[in-house]
């Protein structure tokens, strides 16, 4: 049973129209074990099969935070501070891949999966494209 699931950040800045292919319940959420995502106590998940959509009001008010190995961009609303997911471009087949962040839904908490620990230390660049190919969604912008 496919679904949208909306959400965004505190203020409306950022909008998210999650398009779940199946059950959202069935989705692996993961709390990734960077100090990033520690600290903003992140939830992701994402549905290779499915899609994101995410609506900027004022681009101006977006923030695109790079680390790491310089490659994703953590999408951060400069007005709430809201991190709402992250994006990564897939040059070999012209798209841009996300994750969400799970607490930007407007979801019943019940639905939520309890979040299984991540570490992605030891990743080099090319083998967190290939992680994220297979397991991230694509993202629309607007």
């Amino acid at each position: 049973m496919a679904e949208i699931i909306n959400g965004g950040c505190h203020c409306g800045n950022l909008k998210l129209a999650f398009h779940a292919s199946g059950r959202f319940e069935d989705l692996p959420i993961r709390a990734c074990q960077c100090s990033f995502c520690r600290k903003h106590n992140v939830r992701a998940t994402a549905d290779p099969a499915g899609r994101l959509e995410i609506k900027v009001a004022d681009v101006g008010k977006l923030s695109r935070y790079r680390m790491g190995h310089g490659i994703t961009d953590f999408l951060v609303c400069r007005d709430c501070g809201v991190y709402i997911g992250a994006t990564m471009e897939d040059p070999e087949n012209d798209q841009t891949l996300a994750t969400c962040v799970v607490n930007t839904l407007e979801l019943d908490p019940t639905r939520i999966a309890d979040p299984v620990a991540a570490h992605y230390d030891e990743e080099t660049a090319g083998s967190r494209l290939e992680r994220r190919r297979e397991r991230w969604m694509k993202v629309d912008f607007s």
